[in-house]
């Protein structure tokens, strides 16, 4: 499971972080409340904020971080059964995991579909970009209805992807790993609680989050109300990048970690020349 935290060196910002997430930093655009922006309601009235802030985070302008490639090593290694994410920046697609191993919970902007309830016409990435890059507002050209990226926003529901695969996924997980994450958002949030009881969980974030206020839910550090059952749950505070290497090093990875990102580096280059 991973949150935003895993792609701010990558200079994405995160969300809530106090002075630098993005909610505190949306004084231009005028909003109502920060996360207005990403609200349905006020999108179908006033489309064009969403847009500008889309240019800006839109895929293709970042390098994903130490911490995607990992994924993309677990992935490699057959280790990775999924990986869920909260993030809409595409950068463990570009990383190159499969795409049957990502489930984007809240949605991305791989895809997009025009908004008007009786129509929902599917259009692709590139035309929604060249759209949002050429500052124009992208309407429909079969009901003229508004045509968003399938980033879910406050007021939709989420993929059904996500309700498809939790169950059987997070009932055979044998190591759960969350990354970055607030965990205040529900009902990503409430994931950590779907593995069985005895499955080990890693939180690696920058500060303790999702921790239980009674048994069974959420992390249990201290091992508070482990009982007579094994401590199951580990924290690294810190930084993803910084939590990864350490993994790698400590399972004797860092140079097949480092080898992947060098080598998305070189073909980027490659491809620039």
């Amino acid at each position: 499971m991973a949150g935003a935290g895993i792609s701010t060196d990558a200079g994405i910002p995160d969300f809530r972080s106090p002075g630098t997430g993005l909610y505190a930093n949306l004084q231009k655009y005028r909003l109502p409340y920060p996360e207005a922006i990403f609200t349905i309601d006020y999108f179908r009235r006033k489309p064009k904020p969403f847009f500008v802030l889309a240019k800006e985070l839109y895929p293709g302008q970042f390098v994903p971080t130490i911490s995607h490639f990992f994924v993309k090593l677990l992935a490699k290694r057959g280790l990775l059964h999924r990986h869920y994410t909260q993030n809409i920046d595409c950068l463990e697609r570009v990383a190159g995991v499969e795409s049957d191993l990502i489930v984007e919970a809240h949605g991305s902007f791989h895809a997009a579909h025009c908004i008007g309830n009786k129509c929902r016409k599917e259009f692709p990435q590139d035309w929604v970009r060249e759209k949002i890059f050429n500052d124009s507002i992208p309407h429909c050209d079969k009901c003229n209805s508004l045509v968003k990226p399938d980033i879910t926003f406050f007021g939709e529901g989420l993929p059904a992807r996500f309700f498809d695969l939790l169950e059987g996924d997070f009932a055979s997980c044998d190591l759960l790993i969350v990354m970055g994450t607030s965990l205040q958002v529900h009902p990503f949030a409430a994931l950590i609680n779907e593995v069985q009881s005895t499955t080990p969980r890693l939180l690696i974030n920058r500060e303790r989050v999702g921790e239980s206020k009674t048994r069974g839910m959420g992390f249990d550090f201290d091992g508070s109300f482990a009982g007579s059952m094994p401590h199951r749950d580990a924290l690294v505070l810190g930084d993803c990048d910084e939590a990864c290497l350490l993994l790698a090093d400590r399972l004797g990875w860092t140079d097949e970690l480092l080898g992947l990102r060098a080598a998305f580096i070189d073909k980027q280059k490659l491809e620039h020349i």
